[in-house]
């Protein structure tokens, strides 16, 4: 018999396939857009691929698997916390690009006569590359072992049953809090977040400092150089502002859960929190049609040309390398 689907549970899955609906089309469109447009190939736009890799996985896969969780099968355990754990790998794989696109941006201002010879697409291919890989060990920690097993095992043993434990499945009846806290939050999430912060703060101060140089005839081409890359700069670290605003909560509630056990969460707010965060894989392709040009034009090619079926004449590859709204 499948099971009984309350109208609050209704509302909530309404809900997550609305995001999934505008999260998978527009980043799959942010993909195509720098596969065809040969002025988006360089390291930033690659980090960018492998973010909206993660955020097309959340609206095609985590959403699906969290509605699931949300209606509540009887499961084996470790066929549990293997629904569990994809949310964790993409999660830490959205970090750790953002991260790699800030030090991108920082050697950009950095050392910006050095730049291509040191960020080659080779190596910026073996940055992603290890960022997925990390990305797997980090979300798969509780597939080899730490995990919940032993408390459900105790219940399952407790009432006389035997072979693995069959539970409802939900996240925190398999996914350990202080697996969450202790190594996913204070080591995975929280430093590398901080760090990013610390980046930014350091590229927009050289950035400034560059800009507030006495203008001469000479140095016309640095000061478009910088003001481009201040542009470009404010977009990423948007970006940056709303995974932190999106994922904090659930993880503040997560440390709530482990501290003080005793403690009532309100349901509203950890479907807020759980709204938030997968939300966040939406909000991306959105910022890049508002805040970068590149992005916006090509977006708009993509749409006549495919979907209204008015091709416009192709896009200059000769557009400034770097090229944002205020």
């Amino acid at each position: 018999m499948p099971p009984y689907i309350s109208a609050f549970q209704a509302a909530y899955i309404g809900i997550e396939v609305l995001i999934a609906l505008v999260s998978v089309p527009g980043n799959v469109l942010v993909i195509w857009a720098v596969k065809v447009n040969q002025a988006l190939r360089d390291a930033t736009f690659y980090f960018i691929v492998s973010l909206a890799v993660a955020d097309v996985a959340v609206g095609a896969l985590v959403i699906p698997l969290a509605i699931l969780i949300n209606i509540g099968p009887q499961t084996y355990f470790h066929t549990c916390l293997m629904v569990a754990c994809p949310v964790l790998i993409l999660t830490q794989s959205s970090i750790l690009a953002l991260l790699a696109i800030a030090v991108d941006r920082y050697l950009r201002v950095k050392i910006p006569l050095r730049y291509k010879t040191v960020v080659t697409q080779r190596r910026a291919a073996v940055a992603i590359a290890g960022c997925w890989i990390l990305s797997l060990v980090v979300g798969l920690t509780p597939m080899f072992g730490w995990n919940n097993l032993s408390e459900v095992e105790q219940a399952w043993a407790a009432n006389g049953s035997v072979g693995e434990p069959v539970i409802k499945c939900e996240f925190e009846k398999v996914i350990s809090m202080e697996y969450m806290v202790y190594f996913n939050f204070f080591v995975w999430v929280l430093p590398p977040l901080l760090l990013m912060v610390l980046i930014y703060l350091e590229v927009f101060y050289l950035i400034r400092k560059q800009l507030n140089k006495k203008v001469s005839a000479s140095s016309g081409d640095p000061q478009k150089y910088y003001g481009k890359e201040l542009k470009i700069a404010k977009s990423l670290a948007l970006i940056l502002f709303l995974f932190a605003l999106s994922w904090l909560p659930l993880h503040i509630l997560n440390c709530i859960t482990l501290f003080c056990p005793t403690c009532q969460k309100p349901s509203i707010l950890i479907y807020i929190a759980i709204f938030l965060t997968h939300g966040n894989s939406a909000m991306n392709p959105i910022v890049y049609a508002f805040r970068i040009h590149k992005f916006r034009v090509t977006f708009l090619k993509i749409w006549n040309d495919h979907f209204r079926c008015q091709p416009k004449p192709p896009i200059d590859d000769d557009l400034p390398e770097e090229k944002a709204d205020d």
